[in-house]
């Protein structure tokens, strides 16, 4: 069963916090993380890409950003723009988007059970982004930046958040620039602290990582390096457990992840429809665009026009968790033996757009003469990602997109 703890979080004055949190450090570049922190000296972008506090062409993995990003850490301790909770809590951490809002449980997961399979994957991770974020976890000794998982969920445990929001202000409510809505409640009451600690270990078997696989990753091997580094370890310690917001999989929403690819590996947009005939029936839907209406249904932007595909009997199996996802299948049927993409995490032919962006994103792409041809994809139900993990699969990259994005910054993680 589920191991999830309260912790003292490291977190800033109610004032501070709308312009102190931030988006996660890897849906930005270096430039983009200048711009959004500009006018925020609290910005706590300082502290995950801290390279933007350093000359504009330094590599983003050096040795000096690691420095400066601890450098900056600590500034932010002395001047009480992050200050430590006397006792440990939970908190309640709420998103709202277009009128729709998750509640997700602040707390910390236990390094064990990533290591002994109860905190479950869906996704491959690369070696050299964990390596990044391990990195960066030592020079702080923290998790300054959450995961998001997610939990089949229990009654129990939403009639506990649902008294708590409905009853206390919270202790952040901000829109942020993007317009959306971020709440944080701090669970204050230690027997509501203390059942819902009990109601995880008793009534969750497993969670799951539904965004924030390297970093997951990278906070667990921490720990386990600081472990197998004590003499002393007695497994009490902070370095244990891990910064990770936990959401019942019931109120959230996948939404699609679609594809750009730079050229037709030689074939005239014709020709690449008469290929696609044979696993697909194709329907020409002119210059209004065309959202995908179902799984095993596509739409493409190709030479100005919008096109439905939809998959034929015999191109994909429904009794196989990875075969019927459309990524799947669109890799099967069209990217690897039509368009040569072999390795989707390598080939510097394709992009992955997130379904926020909008379907006008793809077209924008194509029309430009960037890109040649645009798929846009049913998106993955959490029923499927959930079953994936159960049986130990991989889904193939760039397969799910969550949002909103948490925010970093409303509460860290000290590791001591």
């Amino acid at each position: 069963m589920a191991v999830i703890k309260p912790f003292r979080g490291l977190r800033p004055p109610s004032a501070l916090a709308k312009d102190l949190a931030c988006l996660p450090y890897d849906v930005m570049n270096t430039d983009e993380a200048r711009k959004m922190a500009k006018g925020k000296e609290c910005s706590l972008l300082h502290i995950t890409r801290s390279e933007i506090d350093l000359a504009a062409d330094i590599d983003s993995h050096s040795e000096l950003v690691y420095k400066k990003s601890f450098e900056n850490f600590r500034k932010w301790q002395k001047n009480g723009w992050l200050v430590q909770d006397e006792l440990p809590h939970f908190y309640i951490y709420a998103q709202t988007m277009k009128g729709r809002t998750q509640y997700g449980i602040v707390g910390c997961a236990s390094v064990d059970d990533y290591l002994n399979g109860i905190i479950k994957k869906h996704e491959l991770t690369r070696p050299d982004k964990e390596q990044d974020r391990m990195i960066h976890v030592r020079a702080n000794n923290a998790n300054i930046e959450p995961v998001f998982f997610t939990y089949p969920a229990v009654k129990e445990i939403d009639d506990i958040v649902t008294k708590i929001v409905t009853r206390e202000k919270p202790e952040y409510d901000f829109i942020a620039g993007d317009g959306f809505g971020h709440h944080f409640w701090v669970i204050k009451n230690q027997e509501t602290n203390r059942l819902i600690e009990k109601l995880f270990a008793e009534k969750v078997p497993y969670t799951y990582v539904a965004d924030g696989h390297h970093r997951t990753a990278a906070a667990a091997l921490v720990g386990k390096e600081k472990r197998d580094n004590n003499p002393s370890h007695r497994g009490t310690e902070e370095y244990n457990f891990f910064l990770a917001v936990h959401f019942p999989a019931d109120q959230l929403k996948i939404i699609d992840y679609n594809r750009t690819i730079k050229d037709l590996n030689g074939l005239s947009p014709q020709e690449l429809l008469n290929r696609l005939e044979k696993a697909f029936v194709v329907v020409d839907k002119g210059s209004r665009t065309y959202k995908p209406k179902q799984l095993h249904n596509f739409s493409m932007y190709l030479d100005g026009k919008w096109y439905s595909l939809t998959a034929r009997e015999g191109t994909y199996n429904d009794n196989d968790p990875i075969g019927v996802l459309d990524v799947t299948i669109l890799t099967n049927q069209i990217l690897a033996p039509v368009l040569d993409i072999q390795d989707l995490r390598r080939s510097k032919r394709i992009d992955f757009i997130g379904g926020i962006r909008g379907l006008g994103e793809l077209k924008k792409r194509v029309d430009s003469g960037e890109m040649k041809v645009a798929f846009a994809l049913f998106p993955v139900s959490m029923n499927q990602l959930i079953t994936i993990a159960d049986s130990g699969n991989i889904m193939p990259p760039k397969s799910t997109w969550f949002e909103p994005k948490l925010r970093s910054g409303l509460v860290i993680h000290l590791l001591d």
